[in-house]
C-alpha cells in the first residue's frame, strides 16, 4: 500500500530520525532533502525561528510538489540575551560540530551560577503544500544549562540542557523521556491531527 509523502526541509538525519519516531503512528512516508540532491539549499537568513521555518516549507513544497514540514529549532539562553537563538546550529562557526557548539556555550557561561543559567528550547514548525503555507505551530521546553557536557544520547545541545523537573540532561535522560517533553514533540503533537485530516481530505502524490 502506497503512503502519503511528507518531505522534511532538513538535511539533518538526526532530526529526521527523531521526527519519524514522533510521527510513526501516521500512515506516511517521510523523506528529507537528502532524497532530493538536485534541489538548491535555502539559506536561513530569517531573524526568527518562524521566519526561517516558513521560508523553507514554502520553497521545498513548491519544488517537490509534496506536503513539506519545516522545523526550525534552537536554544535561547537568558544570560546570553537570547543567544544562540536562530544561530544555534552554527553557533561556533558555519560547519560547527555539536560538540564545538556545546563547548562555546559552556565557555560563555563559565562561572555563571546555576540559578542564572536559565534556557529554553524553541521549535517552530511550518507546514506547506504547493499552494503555499497552511499551518504554523510552536513548542517550547524550559530548563537550565549544565556546567559540563553530560550523556551520550540525542544530538545538538542535548548534552548540556537540563529540562525543568529533572537533574539530568536530555542526553542522559534518553530518547523516551525526551520525546515526551521536548520542544519538538510538543510542537509535533499540535500539528499531527491537522496533518491526519489534511491527508484524508486531499489526494497527494504518494510513494
Amino acid at each position: 500500500m502506497k503512503k502519503n509523502i511528507l518531505v522534511l526541509a532538513t538535511y539533518n538525519l538526526d532530526k529526521k530520525k527523531e521526527i519519524e519516531k514522533l510521527l510513526s503512528d501516521l500512515p506516511i512516508k517521510i523523506l528529507s532533502l537528502s532524497d532530493f540532491p538536485q534541489l538548491p539549499k535555502v539559506e536561513e537568513k530569517g531573524k526568527s525561528f518562524e521566519e526561517n521555518a516558513v521560508r523553507k516549507a514554502i520553497f521545498y513544497a513548491k519544488k517537490t510538489g509534496f506536503l513539506c514540514l519545516s522545523d526550525d529549532s534552537g536554544l535561547i539562553v537568558e544570560y546570553l540575551n537570547g543567544k544562540p537563538g536562530v544561530y544555534s546550529a552554527r553557533f561556533a562557526g558555519k560547519n560547527a560540530t555539536y560538540r564545538k557548539n556545546n563547548e562555546k556555550l559552556l565557555s560563555l557561561l563559565k562561572g555563571v551560577p546555576y540559578k542564572k543559567r536559565k534556557a529554553k528550547f524553541v521549535c517552530c514548525i511550518a507546514l506547506a503544500d504547493k499552494k503555499g503555507l497552511i499551518k504554523i505551530v510552536k513548542g517550547t521546553c524550559s530548563g537550565r544549562i549544565a556546567y559540563e557536557i553530560r550523556g551520550k544520547y540525542g544530538f545538538g545541545y542535548d548534552p548540556v540542557f537540563i529540562p525543568l523537573g529533572y537533574n539530568k540532561t536530555f542526553a542522559e535522560l534518553g530518547e523516551k523521556i525526551k520525546n515526551e517533553i521536548s520542544h519538538r514533540s510538543r510542537a509535533l503533537r499540535k500539528i499531527k491531527r491537522f496533518m491526519a485530516r489534511y491527508f484524508e481530505r486531499y489526494s497527494l502524490p504518494k510513494g
